[in-house]
């Protein structure tokens, strides 16, 4: 029921938000849309520097994670 009603509101909220960028001027259509890719550029960006910062860390725990089993190694080879 809950999940029901969830997406009524979101139907209508996107039905009530098509129909006022219909009513709006070219000008004010473009703006939105500046709006629009000026907000999809910024999550874009976020989502790039995340996948970067993860990237890096893994990097560096698979460098740790080698030169443990590497000392292990030359610690069992000595032995």
């Amino acid at each position: 029921m809950k999940k029901r009603n969830g997406l009524l509101a979101l139907l209508g909220i996107g039905a009530l938000a098509f129909w006022k960028y219909k009513k709006m001027s070219p000008e004010e259509q473009e703006n939105v849309k500046g709006q629009i890719n000026e907000a999809k550029r910024k999550f874009t960006d976020a989502g790039q520097d995340i996948k970067s910062k993860v990237e890096d860390k893994f990097n560096q725990a698979k460098s740790t994670v080698e030169e443990k089993v590497d000392d292990l190694k030359k610690d069992v080879s000595a032995n």
